[in-house]
């Protein structure tokens, strides 16, 4: 935990602190930012509080005293309930306006981890409780340079992974033996831990009408075959195997199997390309005229572009992620369908740029790439495709 940082910030949002609470381990984002062990064993409630001017405060149950021991700061402890709303009454005091994991109308879920009722106690004793959503982009979405150089080292080791993966499914259906969507995956997984890499939950090939399922994962009863004349979609993400701080790298291709798309085909994928590229620019003008930029803005902008061409009911999930060091990570999402994301977009922060549209009983068209930002500018970070892939 960088206190100092963290007191910084609260200053500069005008808070007087920044209130952490959990119990049972609901919040991890909070054992994220203060540096506490995540698998330690937490059965009663815990406060910690960092207030903007001064030394951070505790409060602790008396069975589990030792829980905060590693955070500096002045302890209190309390049993039973009348005492903990007491103490929480004194270790607040002097303080009015308080970030929390807590999201108005859980707006943006991901920080909404404080109960209703705790957010009652605290209005009861007249503190304003805002979100922390930006404090927590700040200090858990941000990377270190080591952090954007392990990004594209990932970047290095997995496209060639992917080129191969195509490049096998095309000599599988010309030599007439052809293969399946699990047979790739396994390639897929097999490699990219040879390279030194890890992945979870994927990578994910899918063929023909199961490309219309965005979370489609193929099993051994559902594998579909992969003949010439299909259409596939890979998506393939995977970090650095020896470094849990390093970053992922994340991206979707499509192509037809020895064959020339359709003009359906190459409609849609041109759509979806279209509105790839707006977000991508709506980022990188925002960066470069050092304008504020929130997560919705992008999303917008691609959905645009969708919308205009009549497809909008077939775009059915934002257009990207935060990306960290978890594959979805704490930043601001690229996101005005399933939330209206107002998060800030940070410099130093990398997310996904992936938007789709899906046509069930047919085929589905998503092509993601990753960016990243920085003070002044904003790139992506892999190769871009630009057209459909003739495997």
């Amino acid at each position: 935990m960088n206190l100092a940082a963290i007191q910084s910030a609260l200053r500069e949002a005008q808070l007087d602190g920044w209130l952490f609470y959990d119990h049972h381990h609901r919040d991890p984002l909070a054992y994220r930012i203060l540096g506490l062990d995540a698998s330690a064993h937490v059965t009663r409630r815990w406060f910690y509080l960092i207030p903007a001017h001064g030394e951070p405060r505790k409060l602790v149950h008396r069975i589990e005293s030792g829980r905060l021991d590693s955070l500096s700061g002045e302890k209190s402890e309390y049993s039973s309930w009348q005492e903990l709303e007491a103490a929480i009454k004194t270790m607040l005091s002097g303080a009015t306006k308080l970030a929390m994991q807590y999201s108005p109308r859980n707006a943006i879920m991901y920080v909404g981890l404080v109960d209703a009722g705790t957010i009652e106690v605290l209005h009861e004793l007249g503190k304003e409780i805002v979100s922390s959503a930006d404090l927590v982009s700040r200090f858990e979405a941000v990377l270190t340079g080591a952090q954007i150089d392990s990004h594209f080292e990932a970047r290095r080791r997995l496209d060639p992974i992917l080129a191969e993966g195509f490049a096998r499914i095309g000599q599988a259906a010309r030599s007439g033996a052809g293969t399946d969507e699990l047979t790739m995956v396994n390639f897929l997984k097999q490699a990219i831990e040879a390279a030194g890499m890890v992945t979870e939950h994927g990578p994910n090939v899918s063929a023909g009408p199961n490309s219309a399922d965005s979370h489609y994962e193929p099993t051994l009863a559902t594998s579909r075959p992969i003949r010439s004349g299909d259409f596939v979609l890979i998506d393939i993400w995977a970090r650095l195997a020896d470094d849990p701080t390093s970053v992922w790298y994340d991206i979707t291709w499509t192509g037809v199997v020895d064959r020339e798309p359709t003009a359906r085909e190459q409609l849609i994928f041109s759509t979806v390309r279209d509105a790839r590229d707006a977000a991508i620019a709506t980022v990188q003008q925002a960066f470069s005229a050092g304008q504020p930029l929130a997560g919705w803005q992008p999303d917008e902008a691609a959905r645009t572009v969708i919308r205009d061409a009549g497809f909008a009911d077939f775009f059915t999930h934002r257009t990207g992620h935060n990306i960290a060091t978890e594959l979805h990570g704490s930043g601001a999402h690229l996101d005005n369908l399933e939330t209206h994301d107002v998060r800030l977009i940070l410099p130093d922060t990398c997310f996904s740029v992936e938007p789709g549209l899906y046509f069930p009983g047919e085929f589905g068209i998503r092509s993601e790439v990753n960016m990243i930002t920085h003070e002044g500018s904003a790139e992506v970070t892999g190769r871009i495709q630009t057209e459909l892939l003739r495997i």
